[in-house]
């Protein structure tokens, strides 16, 4: 198990326009052979935006973006038609395949915090796709079979405790609270990458919200 602290994440984004980043993966100006991806998972980004803030429309391509809203509200407009809000408790999927170009902003009035996953499809090419599940229950995983990988969200209380998948691959996020992982302590931001899991749960010390990925090999 390899854990990663949130403070050791690379900062990036424009403050002056009300956008700051957090990466767990070698991102953009952030060039680190050592940290390119864990499995298929490329990258695992925070992003905050102020009120009125947001990217641009910008091109993707041959990823699968899967994004967890934290609090606030984004808006997501595609080059396929799609305008959607997502909003806490959504699970939205972005498949950009052979190429597609979105905007994401915060058109409301409080902050916005989102956490973005990107991962690497399993094949190249094809056409794009999109999906949203508004209010993803914690027994209802979310499965990525392009890039063989099923995202858990898992809402725990104070003492509670979640198994942690079997897996070749699991990357666990923790979005709030804290919670102890193969004994050791995760707070907020923080992220372990554990490679052929066994037998693992999660115990909380505090009310906690944690994003696990289990994904397959190869």
């Amino acid at each position: 198990m390899d854990v990663r602290r949130a403070g050791e994440r690379y900062s990036g984004g424009d403050l002056a326009a009300g956008i700051s980043s957090f990466h767990a993966f070698s991102f953009g100006p952030h060039y680190d052979p050592d940290n390119l991806r864990f499995g298929p998972l490329l990258a695992c980004n925070e992003e905050r935006l102020a009120p009125g803030a947001g990217f641009d429309e910008h091109p993707h391509s041959h990823t699968e973006i899967v994004t967890w809203v934290v609090e606030g509200e984004l808006t997501h407009r595609d080059s396929t038609g799609h305008e959607t809000r997502v909003r806490p408790g959504d699970v939205q999927r972005l498949s950009s395949a052979g190429g597609v170009r979105h905007v994401e902003r915060n058109d409301g009035d409080v902050p916005l915090t989102f956490v973005q996953m990107w991962l690497a499809p399993r094949r190249p090419g094809g056409d794009p796709s999109y999906e949203i599940v508004h209010g993803i229950a914690d027994a209802t995983p979310y499965a990525v079979p392009e890039a063989g990988a099923v995202l858990h969200v898992r809402r725990l209380a104070e003492g509670g405790r979640t198994a942690v998948p079997d897996a070749a691959y699991v990357y666990v996020h923790v979005v709030r609270g804290e919670v102890v992982l193969g004994g050791v302590g995760l707070v907020a931001g923080d992220a372990a990458r554990i490679a052929d899991a066994v037998e693992m749960d999660a115990l909380a010390v505090t009310a906690a919200e944690v994003l696990i990925w289990e994904m397959a090999a190869g």
